[in-house]
Formats: structure tokens, C-alpha cells, sequence
């Protein structure tokens, strides 16, 4: 016969298991993937603000409560910087907001930035649990990032990582994107002292240039480069390596060491007939103005642009939307994009499709410009365009463009040309002895060193046209390249 103390106990028990059964935790797969606030669309394509407004803390918390903090967290494997990616996500889970920006600056130079431009899709977010295994979306890491990363700036309580003891030692990058900047933030953790020379008059590199401030502000941008200020980091506009300075007077100044990274500046063209006309120009130039001088946006502008009615932009990734969306803005009434593949095959972010399809961008796939035909006065009025079809998948994986026998014509007033771009040859033509490749591309070995011992390189200059993330990864690969360089001939000791 059982006790009367038994049975309590068993009884317990047994409530304490049915309690069990009958609360279940949040399933967190369960949780939708968070939507980001957005201007409306007929609004955001007359203005210049940013279109993507960020996530209020509750849609931050909830979207981290997503993550499954995975034992082997594939999505840090999809990071070209190596962000902590679950541990500053549980930061911000537990709402310590601060901490998770601080999380991010250990291995990022530019959270803010990265959270904004970044390819999370092709990335990170690639890499998540949720879309190798359950099929699902994956976490919003992106999103995220830009939450901790604003939450900061707008708090007012800014660390910057912490900086090891000055050693003396001069180093010296060379452009100001970010390649460099990654670069310089890790060389000024470890103690150097480095001066960062850009030839324009602002610093960013493409950051500033490239990216319209629909998509990046220039005030985050200068927000994360004041950071690198506070963290003892020189920058001098308006100099050009080897017409300002040259090498040898920067050497006998004390620079020991150089980070090449002067970008991918010179546009590509198609050479097909009448594309010399006027009003035919690089997506590279028509950003620059727009977005560095204020071409087009003042009517004060020194370098000014001729905005018609018909715009067509050939090409079909990031900087071809970028384009052709600020064309809109600028007052277009027919904007175009002009890419010879699908949609399916077009390279830019999803994201900027989507946004500009909304904005009411035209589309014409499966076309391919053959001739411009120019006025009496030589402005470009009409476009040649070749109708394609897809054939097999060439080296890129995509099907390759196969022309037909069809054409049309079209009216067009600007056409602005985005297929690519080459490296800036400025660095190369004189530094002797520097190894390029057949595509005028610097050779650098594992540890981004050239053939020129005490020089450096990465980004575009390295890899050719490339994105935000991987230039830093190189960046970040860089300095500690040159970190190892500088102890092996005695100017740091380990």
C-alpha cells in the first residue's frame, strides 16, 4: 500500500508532465519572415529618400526570434567578413541593441552600409538553415544588421572597437571605398597609423559615386567614416598617388607599406554603331554626377546632365537599376532597362528588380542594342534593338543570349550604358615591375600581396567589378596579410 506522501508525489508529477505537454514553446519556424517599411511607390520614384525606412524594435525582436542559433552556423560561411552573424542576432533578441552593433563592428567596418547593399540573398542568407534545409526564407540578416547598426547611430552611444597600442609604423591605402576602409579599420586596430589618399573630393569611392542615396544615404556613409576618424584614421582628399605624390616621395615621408585599391573606374562600351552620339554615357559618369555633384538635382550643377523623355540603361545588374531608377526620378516618362537575357538571368539584386518594376520601370528583355542612329545635330534619337532567344548555359551558369533574325526601333532621348566596367588603370601605369593580369587586373598571391613585396591590393582592382561585402573581405584579408608582412621584416614585433 502506497503512502499518502507517494501518491502526492505522483500526483505532482503527473501535473507537472501534462503541464508539460500542454504548454509548447513558440515554434519559431513558425514566425513569417519580417516585410521591411517602405515609401510608397508612386511617391519614392519622384524623390531622392530612402526607400527601405528600417524596422521598428518589435519587428527587429521578432525576426531574430527566427534564428535557430545552429550548432555549425553555415550562414557565418557566406560572410566575405565573418560576422558573428547568430551571436549579434540573440543580442538582439534579448533587445541589447547596443550589444549586437557591437557584435557586428568586431569583424565589420560598415554595418550600415553592408545591411543596406549588401547581396544577402546570393550570402549569408543563402547560407541559412532555413533555406538549405527547410526551404523556407531564410532570416532577415540583413534587415537586421541595419537595425542594430541605425539603433546606434540614432542612440548617440557610439563605441568604436577597441584599438591596440600605437606603434609608429606608417601604411597608406590607396582609394577610399571600401576595400580600404575595411582595410584601415583593421590596421588601425592593430596599432598603425594610416593615412587613406582618394583622388575625388569626397571619401567613399563607390560607396559615395556609385550608389544613389534612394538606396544609400551619404549621411551613413560619412557617419561610418567619422568612426574611422575616431579610431585614428587620416584621410586626404583631392590626391592622386603618382601625379600629387609619387611612391618614392611617399616611402621617404615614412610609408612602408600600401593597400591598393583605386577600383574599377573605366567603363565599358559596346563599340557598335553611332555610339559616340550625344547624350550617350556610362552608367559610371551619369551616377557620379548625379550622385557626387548634384548634376540634374540643382540647376546650379557644374557638371550637368540632359534628362529626356525616353531613357533607355543597357544592362541588367545593380548599377543598370541603379541608373535607370534615378533616370525616373530625374523626370523621365519612359525609363528602360535593355538586358539581352531574362529576367530570370538579369544579375542585379531581386530586391532592386522588384523595387523598380514597382517604380514603374519598362522592361525589355530578350533585346540587344546593334545601332543608335543620331539627328541632324548628332543627338542620339533612335535605338537598333535585336530581339535574342536562350540557348545552352555558358560559363557563368546562365543560358547564354542567342540572336534572332528580328528586330525593332525604338525613340530614345539618353542612353546610358551599364556593362561593366575595367579596372583604373592610373596605380598600375606607374608602379613598374606590379604583375597584372590579361584583364588589367593587379595579381596579388593568398594574402592579397602583389609582386611588389610592400604593396597590396584588393577589391575591383583585383577582382574586377565586384560587390560591397567581398571588397572588404579582401580588405580584411589584406590587413592581416600585411600585418604578417611588416612582423617578418621587423617593423612590429608579434
Amino acid at each position: 500500500m502506497y503512502s499518502q506522501e507517494y501518491l502526492k508525489n505522483q500526483r505532482a508529477e503527473s501535473w507537472r508532465e501534462e503541464l508539460r505537454k500542454s504548454i509548447k514553446p513558440k515554434d519559431r519556424t513558425s514566425i513569417e519572415r519580417v516585410r521591411m517599411i517602405e515609401q510608397q511607390a508612386n511617391l519614392r520614384n519622384k524623390n531622392f529618400l530612402e526607400v527601405n525606412e528600417g524596422l521598428t524594435e518589435e519587428m527587429a525582436v521578432e525576426e531574430a526570434q527566427r534564428c535557430l542559433d545552429c550548432v555549425n552556423p553555415t550562414c557565418i560561411e557566406g560572410c566575405p567578413v565573418n560576422i558573428n552573424i547568430p551571436k549579434f542576432i540573440k543580442k538582439i533578441e534579448a533587445k541589447d541593441f547596443l550589444g549586437a552593433a557591437e557584435v557586428l563592428k568586431e569583424t565589420n567596418t560598415l554595418p550600415a552600409v553592408c545591411g543596406r547593399v549588401c547581396p544577402q540573398e546570393k550570402q549569408c542568407e543563402a547560407n541559412c538553415f532555413y533555406t538549405l534545409s527547410l526551404k523556407k526564407e531564410p532570416v532577415a540578416i540583413g534587415y537586421l544588421e541595419r537595425f542594430a547598426a541605425d539603433y546606434e547611430r540614432e542612440s548617440g552611444k557610439v563605441s568604436i572597437p577597441p584599438i591596440s597600442q600605437k606603434n609608429g609604423v606608417k601604411v597608406a591605402g590607396i582609394g577610399s571605398g571600401p576595400a580600404t576602409l575595411a582595410w584601415a579599420a583593421d590596421m588601425a586596430k592593430m596599432g598603425y597609423d594610416v593615412t587613406v589618399f582618394e583622388a575625388l573630393h569626397e571619401i567613399g569611392g563607390v560607396l559615395k559615386y556609385g550608389i544613389p542615396e534612394f538606396r544609400l544615404p551619404n549621411s551613413i556613409i560619412d557617419f561610418e567614416i567619422d568612426n574611422l576618424r575616431r579610431m585614428g584614421v587620416k584621410f586626404l582628399p583631392n590626391f592622386i598617388v603618382g601625379k600629387t605624390k609619387d611612391f618614392e616621395t611617399l616611402k621617404k615621408e615614412g610609408f612602408v607599406s600600401f593597400f591598393i585599391a583605386s577600383g574599377a573606374g573605366l567603363p565599358n562600351f559596346m563599340n557598335i554603331p553611332g555610339e559616340n552620339s550625344n547624350n550617350i554615357l556610362s552608367a559610371n559618369e551619369f551616377l557620379t554626377r548625379v550622385n557626387l555633384m548634384g548634376a540634374a538635382r540643382t540647376n546650379e550643377a557644374d557638371t550637368p546632365v540632359c534628362m529626356g523623355e525616353n531613357v533607355a540603361v543597357i544592362g541588367g545588374g545593380n548599377t543598370a537599376m541603379d541608373a535607370v531608377r534615378t533616370a525616373k526620378r530625374l523626370g523621365a516618362k519612359r525609363a528602360m532597362i535593355v538586358y539581352r537575357r531574362s529576367r530570370e538571368e538579369m544579375p542585379a539584386r531581386v530586391e532592386e528588380v522588384n523595387h523598380a518594376i514597382e517604380e514603374g520601370i519598362e522592361f525589355l528583355n530578350l533585346h540587344n542594342p546593334t545601332e543608335y542612329k543620331a539627328d541632324e545635330r548628332g543627338f542620339v534619337k533612335k535605338m537598333v534593338l535585336q530581339k535574342m532567344a536562350l540557348g545552352e548555359p555558358d560559363a557563368s551558369g546562365r543560358r547564354k543570349p542567342v540572336p534572332t533574325s528580328e528586330f525593332i526601333e525604338i525613340d530614345v532621348d539618353v542612353v546610358i550604358v551599364a556593362i561593366g566596367v575595367s579596372p583604373n588603370p592610373l596605380i598600375p601605369a606607374v608602379l613598374k615591375g606590379l604583375k597584372m593580369s590579361k584583364w588589367s587586373t593587379i595579381e596579388v598571391n593568398d594574402r592579397m600581396q602583389t609582386s611588389l613585396d610592400e604593396f597590396f591590393a584588393g577589391g575591383d582592382i583585383v577582382r574586377g567589378g565586384s560587390t560591397v561585402i567581398l571588397a572588404m573581405g579582401d580588405g580584411r584579408k589584406a590587413a592581416a596579410g600585411m600585418n604578417e608582412y611588416l612582423i617578418e621584416k621587423g617593423f612590429v614585433k608579434r
